[in-house]
């Protein structure tokens, strides 16, 4: 896509090394261009990573579907394949079995990331803080430093931009040593059976609750002790897509078995009788396979209440923690009004960003981001142009809602743009929606909404294959 010939007289500096500065190195680097990545770790370590691994994943192991032609992040998986990206290729390496979904084993994901980094001769890492704005000599710089951005770093953004960090809190899910789960009570089994990415339809283990112990179950939770926020915390929201369990347990008794607990497409192998009122999942965390976790528990809970509520779920009576859940604060930019369309901050537009601070949520979603800020930066480097990837495709969705998204109502207030995964709300509609199936027929129901997404997939597929080849970037008009 961009002409390789020459290389960048200085290097583009990109401060944080998580999934979206190593997917923009990456990017920059394949291209010709010299990167130095800044990682404050382990000079500096967060409250959620444990590692100085770069991209290391502090929450789930999981991407999510994998699923390209009805789920808008396996459609995402797949235009970041056709890219090149190094976080799906290491994905694609250390997958775990996990249904329809892509699960990694998190420590082989982030040294396959590591490896690749450091051993290409363009990169240059460099572990250390950057405190405040980076040096004003820097004139091409990309910030991904996540939503754990160090205070100095996201102070300094704040008085540039002039606008308040917006925030949200964001929870981790526990992990259980597979040789404490109780296998005479649960079982292995995919939803519906359904296989998926390195798996074999029997993916995930199964913990069956009757109707009593659910309810006690959610009744502990609401009344299990949690933990304290600070006085600056208090006003601060969840994302949505990351509730703490018992946050949604409070919401009504029966929101779990309508969300992480649902028990369809599930058959109790011990006793196929009998229908389980409730179903806890785990999903395998490493490639041993020795580690799983509590799919959908994300909490909140202080660590001695969880070890004692999550042990009465069956199966898990002797359940040893690999680690337990938490909680921390993510920040992120009011991106519509502070970037412009190819990510730069309008107050001072050498600075570029990417990540999960510029209001993506997930992995595959952050990754984009950076691809994308890579190879804006790469064209601006070789005074180049690059045009944005369309809106059709979930690259050109995604970005759409980071620099155009709710912004006719940001008058309204800061809350008016909040984080996103990438989902097909995002796209612009089709032309004509489809109407009937390939025999002719009508489409009916749910049918209806699987062929608009399989539509919308293909559209997705077609543009950004012309958006690739369309990508011979000509110098910038002087």
């Amino acid at each position: 896509m961009i002409d390789t010939a020459s290389h960048t007289p200085s290097p583009i500096h990109i401060v944080g090394a998580g999934l979206a500065g190593c997917e923009a190195a990456w990017q920059l680097a394949s291209r010709g261009v010299r990167v130095v990545l800044h990682e404050m770790r382990p000079v500096r370590m967060t409250e959620a990573h444990r590692t100085e691994s770069l991209a290391e994943l502090v929450c789930s192991n999981s991407f999510r579907s994998d699923d390209a032609a009805n789920n808008a992040v396996g459609l995402l998986h797949a235009e970041l394949r056709k890219l090149n990206s190094l976080i799906m290729r290491a994905a694609d390496t250390n997958q775990v079995p996990a249904g329809g979904a892509l699960a990694v084993d998190r420590e082989g994901f982030a040294a396959t990331v590591t490896r690749a980094i450091a051993e290409h001769p363009l990169i240059e890492i460099r572990r250390e803080e950057i405190e405040g704005l980076p040096p004003a000599e820097w004139d091409n710089v990309i910030i991904a430093t996540g939503p754990l951005t160090s205070p100095a770093l996201a102070n300094a953004i704040r008085e540039l931009s002039g606008e308040n960090a917006l925030a949200f809190f964001d929870a981790i899910a526990p992990i259980v040593h597979r040789d404490s789960i109780d296998m005479s009570v649960a079982w292995f089994q995919s939803r519906y059976d359904k296989v998926g990415p390195g798996g074999n339809g029997a993916d995930y283990i199964n913990c069956p609750m009757t109707r009593e112990q659910y309810e006690a179950f959610v009744a502990a939770l609401i009344v299990g002790e949690k933990t304290d926020f600070k006085d600056w915390e208090t006003s601060t929201p969840y994302f949505d897509g990351c509730l703490p369990i018992e946050v949604m347990a409070e919401r009504g008794p029966e929101t779990l078995r309508h969300g992480p607990m649902k028990p369809v497409g599930l058959t109790n192998q011990h006793d196929p009788t009998v229908k389980p009122y409730a179903i806890v999942q785990l999903r395998q965390d490493n490639k041993l396979g020795t580690l799983y976790n509590i799919v959908g528990f994300q909490t909140k809970l202080k660590h001695g209440a969880q070890t004692q509520i999550f042990r009465t779920i069956p199966g898990l009576t002797y359940a040893e923690f690999a680690r337990l859940g938490g909680l921390h604060r993510n920040t992120f930019l009011n991106s519509p009004k502070l970037l412009d369309a190819q990510l730069r901050l309008r107050a001072q537009p050498r600075l570029r960003f990417a990540g999960q601070m510029t209001g993506c949520e997930g992995y595959v979603e952050s990754a984009s981001i950076g691809l994308l800020a890579g190879l804006f930066a790469a064209a601006e480097a070789r005074h180049a142009t690059m045009t944005p990837p369309p809106a059709t495709t979930a690259l050109g969705a995604l970005l759409g809602h980071i620099t155009g998204g709710h912004i006719e109502t940001i008058d309204a207030g800061p809350r008016s743009f909040q984080p996103m995964n990438i989902n097909f709300g995002l796209f612009p509609p089709l032309a004509t929606a489809p109407t009937k199936k390939p025999d002719g027929t009508r489409l009916r129901g749910t049918e209806k909404s699987v062929a608009r997404k399989q539509a919308m997939s293909a559209r997705a597929f077609a543009d950004l294959d012309r958006w690739i080849a369309d990508q011979v970037l000509m110098p910038a008009a002087a």
